[in-house]
């Protein structure tokens, strides 16, 4: 067996450490010079995104010896609206550092690994398919996925974001829901140390939110931020995404080509994040290489999870930001605690309860 993995990104990194602790050795392809994307943003791994997982960071570690350490785990999350604030306390899940960091989740994962890792490639499916027994696609995109089977695109996202440097608490993240800020999207404030944060918005393209410019919405959220905080933060780096795709593969395989991370379906659509379901794709991947299971079964929960998530995402966006202030009011005192740290998968049952309406 000669595997080829294109990405060296969570899922392709992931798949390579548990092939090569079996004994396999693959090759892994990366497009840029290093694993990492192109620039430092901070993420967030929420428990509430992984139930009936209730530590996403000790699975990982107890059930495949993958060891990744976070910048911070998150004590409080506050949820605003534009008139409204929750605050949300627990164990909420895990800051991490992603990109060009020396402690980002993909250079953690680059130390636990040995397979050698072609970089600046240019290197295509086409050729792979000819040289090597198997190919895992985990490029961080759905482009590949588009080209070689059905693809459901959910819709595309644009996304502006820069690192601010200032003074933070380090386990506190903030989030708005305000169609003024991010038509039914959502911005967002991720500390990965006492004095950097990433802030971003995000929101889908649908043709009515063409009404600004995305520099207009970026420039109030950013004035939001300042006046909330009283500081005026300085940006050191920014970046700007414009179509990037949520969406779901038809299948998790077709022959001897897998799918993976987001060539899959590992971007939950209803707040953004999959960090996890993009690790574990790469993983189930390697397993079904080893004959241990059957990806077609494995992938299966993660499809159903998206289309919950979307199912999620579609009731939000029919609010408008009065619609917004309830449902963030809401989440105040015990009921926001409760939903966040339940050992129930409460967003699984509300997706399934609403998915007769959309």
């Amino acid at each position: 067996m000669k595997v080829a993995i294109m990405g060296a990104g969570l899922s392709g990194l992931a798949c390579a450490i548990i092939l090569e602790r079996n004994g396999l050795t693959p090759t892994i392809y990366e497009k840029r010079s290093q694993v990492g994307d192109r620039f430092i943003y901070g993420e967030i791994m929420m428990e509430i995104l992984n139930k009936p997982v209730v530590d996403s960071l000790a699975y990982l570690s107890e059930k495949f010896q993958i060891y990744l350490q976070p910048a911070a785990n998150i004590k409080e999350i506050y949820i605003h609206s534009k008139n409204n604030t929750a605050a949300i306390n627990g164990h909420l899940g895990y800051i991490t550092i992603r990109g060009r960091h020396e402690n980002s989740m993909e250079a953690q994962l680059h130390r636990q690994l040995h397979s050698p890792i072609i970089f600046n490639s240019d290197i295509n499916y086409e050729d792979l398919i000819k040289e090597y027994t198997h190919v895992v696609l985990a490029t961080g995109d759905a482009a590949y996925s588009k080209k070689l089977q059905d693809f459901d695109e959910a819709f595309t996202v644009r996304l502006k974001g820069a690192t601010i440097l200032g003074d933070f608490e380090p386990r506190r993240v903030h989030a708005w829901l305000d169609n003024t800020l991010a038509p039914k999207g959502y911005c967002y404030l991720i500390p990965y140390s006492r004095e950097e944060a990433n802030i971003v918005i995000a929101y889908p393209n649908y043709p009515e939110n063409e009404e600004k410019s995305e520099d207009e919405y970026w420039n109030k959220f950013y004035d939001r931020i300042r006046g909330q905080f009283n500081a005026d933060f300085k940006i050191r780096d920014s970046f700007n995404i414009t179509q990037y795709i949520i969406g779901k593969a038809a299948r998790p395989r077709i022959g001897n080509t897998f799918f993976a991370g987001n060539c899959l379906c590992a971007i939950m659509p209803f707040l953004g994040f999959g960090q996890f379901t993009s690790i574990l794709t790469g993983i189930e991947v390697a397993q079904d290489l080893l004959g241990k299971i059957s990806i077609e079964d494995s992938a299966s929960h993660h499809f159903k999870s998206f289309e919950e998530s979307l199912v999620l995402r579609r009731a939000m966006e029919k609010l408008d930001n009065k619609g917004l202030d309830t449902f963030v009011k809401l989440l105040e005192n015990h009921r926001g605690n409760y939903l966040f740290n339940s050992k129930i998968n409460l967003l699984s049952l509300a997706g399934r309860a609403l998915t007769p309406f959309f």
